[in-house]
């Protein structure tokens, strides 16, 4: 016996005196978070994990003189391991009063993570943090088509966690079939910081500069988005006349069946020449239209459009955008710019995609998130829709890196656009084989509706009061002393929790290897050295590009 008494049961809670928490260890330490295994007579053992204790000093002495203490340990149940020695979440089947109270063995704690067997769904990526040799899988296929969040604040461990989760994804391999070097894994990448590449150096890599994202794929919302400020006394000729515009331009350039022309509309993902439909504007600001006696006066829209014209002039000729704008984006198909993102290069075929989006100017940053996002979006759900057993055989995974810059908690129209493609993956996605993870540090300032739809969590550490509330309050599997950990969880730990965990754990993961290029800057190692020269033409040259 471990000299421990249990002295209450509550629903969601144990209480335990023990005397000595030598005797209760057998040898091991004990602390807040380790588990421990309460049994009854009949071999069947509820397992629970110290949420806190408290010493009670008795009014008697012992032999050496000092008062005698009484630890009272207070323990929140896990699951409830059988006479079978098979592990099940809740509490129920066990005799009242407990017997018999001890820390669980490795083996015991290993016992619950291992429910899932050696199943193909199994998938490993951490340790438990109490004890570094219980490895914690998670059902492969509840992670990764249920929607996931990976938040901490800045220096938790957040890009190597997401790293070394599509590491051990891409490791995977066909068990039935063999070893291959390229399984069927598919991940996109949004990098805002550029990262990703030092941990996927073999990774389909696409930056500002080699980025080709045709304008003529935008809908509506994202067209008005880039070139229509709601808010001048003419955006509604504005949107009127780009709708026009767009429209004739996408017909005029049409090559199909004759008979479809007519179908085409200002959402059809055909081509149009911008530049024409800059002419076609400029023309409408330059009309002069018959009067009474074959007297010439202005039209309707002369000079009305100056401001308009000027705006589409300066983003049509702004090479920061030929990857959205330029001549480069008139000739690729739609096929190419798919292949693109889901990594079907014919050159060199790749798991990862990393769209680097650090060179992107910010002005445009919400609309190449949405565009890609559909873009996505629409391939996996046509994939699956011109497949007869209308199966999703190429999953993907979309990483929205530092998510909350581009579908914030904001009634901002530049962010409608990114808000409604991403909301979209969050609602629909999992049936068509396209799941989102969101990564930011900042989880109180995304989109409630996306945030809300993920199912697992990742939790590093937070510091944030208003973060930790709001994960807390969104998080369908909560358990309140394990998410009271989040301020005070070292770089690496994490609290891992969803519908893919067999409980809620706090969990390390190792660091990816190679490791993303997320690192503090070390400032007394760099500072301490001799004065380091700088070669500025690169630089500038890199800069004014």
């Amino acid at each position: 016996m471990s000299g421990a008494e249990v002295v209450a049961v509550y629903p969601n809670r144990i209480k335990i005196a023990v005397h000595e928490i030598a005797h209760l260890g057998g040898g091991e330490p004990v602390e807040v978070g380790s588990y421990l295994r309460i049994s009854d007579t009949n071999a069947s053992s509820i397992i629970a994990i110290i949420e806190n204790y408290s010493i009670e000093a008795r009014g008697g002495e012992s032999t050496n003189g000092e008062r005698e203490k009484l630890y009272i340990i207070e323990a929140v149940p896990l699951g409830f391991i059988g006479e079978d020695g098979s592990f099940q979440r809740g509490g129920g089947g066990i005799a009242i009063p407990p017997k018999d109270v001890k820390v669980a063995s490795h083996g015991e704690i290993q016992k619950i993570y291992d429910t899932l067997g050696n199943d193909i769904r199994r998938f490993h990526f951490a340790q438990l943090s109490q004890d570094a040799k219980v490895n914690v899988p998670v059902d492969g296929d509840k992670f990764f088509n249920r929607h996931i969040a990976v938040v901490g604040s800045t220096g938790s461990g957040k890009s190597h966690a997401m790293a070394r989760i599509i590491q051990a994804a891409t490791e995977i391999r066909d068990r039935e079939r063999g070893e291959y070097s390229l399984n069927n894994s598919h991940v996109v990448i949004f990098d805002i910081h550029s990262e990703y590449l030092s941990a996927f150096p073999d990774a389909n890599y696409l930056s500002a500069d080699s980025l080709v994202l045709p304008y003529w794929l935008l809908n509506s919302e994202e067209l008005q988005s880039l070139f229509i400020e709601s808010v001048e006394e003419q955006s509604h000729n504005q949107v009127a006349t780009l709708k026009r515009g767009i429209t004739e331009n996408r017909r005029k350039h049409y090559q199909g069946p004759e008979d479809r022309r007519d179908l085409i509309h200002y959402d059809s993902p055909l081509f149009f020449d911008i530049g024409e439909v800059i002419a076609y504007i400029q023309g409408l600001n330059e009309e002069m239209v018959q009067g009474a006696n074959n007297k010439l006066v202005n039209g309707p829209l002369k000079g009305k459009l100056a401001n308009f014209l000027t705006r589409l002039e300066n983003k049509y000729t702004d090479r920061r955008l030929d990857f959205l704008l330029g001549t480069k984006v008139k000739d690729p198909t739609l096929e190419e710019v798919l292949r693109q993102f889901t990594g079907y290069r014919k050159d060199r075929p790749s798991n990862v995609t990393i769209v680097d989006l650090s060179g992107v100017p910010f002005e445009v940053l919400s609309i190449s998130v949405s565009l890609i996002s559909r873009l996505l979006f629409d391939y996996a759900f046509y994939y699956k829709k011109s497949h007869s057993e209308g199966k999703a055989e190429t999953p993907l995974l979309v990483v929205y890196e530092e998510a909350h810059k581009y579908v914030p908690r904001s009634d901002l129209s530049r962010f409608s656009a990114s808000r409604a493609a991403i909301e979209r993956i969050a609602k629909e996605g999992r049936k068509y084989g396209i799941t989102a993870a969101i990564v930011s540090q900042r989880p109180a300032e995304i989109s409630e509706t996306i945030f809300s739809q993920c199912s697992n969590f990742l939790a590093m550490r937070l510091t944030n009061p208003e973060d930790q509330r709001y994960v807390r309050r969104l998080i369908p599997d909560s358990l309140g002393p394990l998410t009271d950990s989040l301020p005070m969880l070292s770089s690496g730990e994490a609290l891992l929790l969803g519908d893919a965990a067999v409980m809620p754990s706090v969990v390390k993961l190792k660091e990816a290897k190679p490791a993303p290029s997320s690192s503090d800057v070390c400032y007394m190692q760099e500072w301490i050295r001799p004065w380091h020269d700088v070669t500025f033409a690169p630089l500038l040259e890199d800069w004014e590009k």
